[in-house]
């Protein structure tokens, strides 16, 4: 099997037996149905594959499509004129590099169609070219523009992105215009940012990025997943020494978990998914590509913490549309792919948002550990997972030693701005939650402010032999957490577990901004029995 990663363009994929997971009974659907669209997917997603699907199929390339759903479908594979935009591969921090590559497309286009040379403004050449080419060859034209917001998200929050973003109000304007001679337009991107002007002009497009119809017009569903790639889930299994369901799971704690619609319906990222089965590893891949530079600029301006967006409802404004406040980075990091619908509550039109799956959270929450608390040695992963096999093997005072440690190691000055009490403990909880959040989703199971009965726990982290209740205090006392855990019964839960239950309390400084004091019983409700 031939994984055509890296290959986003459809002819070559076909032409040289590459898998091609079948979308184009959806792409029909798309096509036949409606004019000018607008789709939003994380990076890596299919999105350009997607365009390049189009732009066959709108040049009547039949052969391509030999054996897809689609060839039972369409009867007469008609050839339009398709003028394709692509604005990957160039960085659009500099001026006039924008402007510069509209006019080469312009430009190119200008010499098979021709050039009116009243035509002054890029808007009126490009309405002059799609009105020609309709005319010449008596169909409509079919735009189609690859990561359109490309030029907005290079030059974010600086004075360039009042440029590019007015170069590109122009060019999108046209298609109000030159509504007459267009038979379809679809343009893809990351964020939507119809808040910020870029799509005024002309008509709003149907925009599609959460309509149950097309959630899975990008992506790998699991039932796809089973039917085109067993033989390699199989090699995984075997590599891993596991049963076959037991590698199916692991992919989809891993890679599943996207859903862009109320329809709920999981999707895979396909890059990280077909790099495992061509490497016959799991790894990060789609993490390892790199966190956007625009999303790097959002994180470092904003003042809310990650503990307080993730795992809560929202109405669709607040994360749908890009309002350009960069105090605001919620729908940033959605459409980014970094938080996910994770349900949806029809009554009263609310979504669930948070990670999608555990290469995202991982990634994220180092990234985020990493800037935040800014340890000496530059990187907290080697400590996490130094510190989950302490945890593993039930060493809790040599984890207590090391936390302490590690508390150490970060930069006294790395927050100048906790100096109220009120600052400092919200210092404190964002950097044990970052800390044990890293160390739970690190394979076992985290429980983070489990919500008991009686109250809310702080922290319980399920091993396979072992499990840890952690209560903390702020220039408290350790009894007086360890009290707490027992007067709010958050053992009883695991009354007759096999496990050992280690009930933790711990007290930390703010003087000192470490580990003061740290006591530990293993509770009678279990061992007991």
């Amino acid at each position: 099997m031939k994984y055509p990663i890296g290959i986003q363009t459809f002819s070559e994929i076909r032409e040289n037996d590459y898998v091609y997971v079948d979308k184009t009974a959806l792409v029909y659907q798309l096509v036949t149905t409606g004019k000018v669209y607008f789709l939003s997917r994380p990076r890596r997603f299919g999105k350009s594959l997607l365009v390049s699907t189009l732009e066959a199929y709108f040049s009547g390339r039949k052969e391509l499509f030999e054996g897809l759903a689609i060839a039972k479908m369409e009867q007469d594979w008609l050839e339009y004129p398709v003028f394709k935009m692509d604005f990957n591969g160039e960085v659009f921090a500099r001026e006039g590099v924008l402007e510069d590559k509209i006019e080469t497309y312009i430009s190119k286009w200008e010499v098979v169609y021709g050039k009116d040379p009243l035509d002054r403004t890029t808007g009126d050449r490009f309405k002059g070219v799609l009105e020609r080419a309709w005319k010449q060859t008596g169909r409509r034209a079919v735009v189609l523009i690859d990561e359109y917001d490309k030029p907005i998200l290079d030059v974010l929050d600086t004075p360039q992105e009042a440029v590019n973003r007015d170069t590109l109000k122009g060019l999108y304007s046209t298609f109000k215009s030159a509504d007459a001679f267009l038979q379809f337009v679809l343009l893809t991107g990351v964020t939507k940012f119809s808040q910020v002007s870029v799509f005024s002009g002309f008509n709003q497009p149907n925009d599609i990025s959460m309509d149950r119809r097309y959630e899975t017009l990008c992506g790998i569903t699991q039932q796809e997943m089973e039917d085109y790639f067993a033989e390699p889930i199989t090699a995984l299994a075997e590599r891993y020494e596991c049963s076959v369901e037991e590698m199916k799971d692991m992919l989809k704690q891993q890679y599943d978990g996207y859903h862009f619609s109320s329809g709920m319906t999981g999707i895979y990222n396909p890059f990280s998914l077909l790099n495992a089965f061509d490497q016959t590893r799991i790894s990060d891949f789609w993490y390892a590509t790199g966190t956007p530079t625009y999303l790097e600029k959002l994180l470092k301006h904003n003042n809310e913490q990650i503990n307080e967006l993730t795992g809560k409802y929202y109405i669709p404004a607040m994360f749908v549309d890009y309002k350009g406040n960069v105090e605001k980075p919620l729908p940033m990091i959605y459409q980014s792919g970094y938080l996910t619908i994770k349900d949806y509550d029809l009554r009263h039109n609310i979504y669930l948002l948070d990670f999608p799956n555990n290469e995202v959270r991982q990634g994220f929450l180092t990234m985020i550990a990493n800037d935040y608390l800014r340890p000496k040695d530059g990187n907290i992963s080697s400590w996490v997972i130094d510190s989950l096999m302490l945890l593993e093997d039930g060493d809790t005072e040599a984890f207590r030693d090391s936390l302490t440690a590690f508390l150490l190691s970060i930069a006294y000055d790395s927050h100048d701005s906790v100096r109220t009490p009120d600052a400092t403990e919200k210092y404190f909880q964002y950097t044990f939650y970052l800390i044990l959040r890293l160390i739970g989703e690190s394979n076992c199971r985290l429980i983070n402010e489990k919500r008991q009965a009686l109250g809310r726990v702080d922290c319980i982290i399920e091993l396979k032999d072992y499990v840890y209740i952690f209560e903390f205090k702020l220039n408290g006392s350790a009894d007086e957490a360890l009290r707490q855990i027992e007067e709010k019964n958050y053992a009883k839960p695991y009354l007759g577990d096999k496990r050992k239950v280690i009930c933790i309390g711990v007290n930390f400084s703010s003087e000192t901004r470490t580990v003061e004091e740290w006591k530990e019983v293993i509770t009678p409700l279990t061992h007991a029995l």
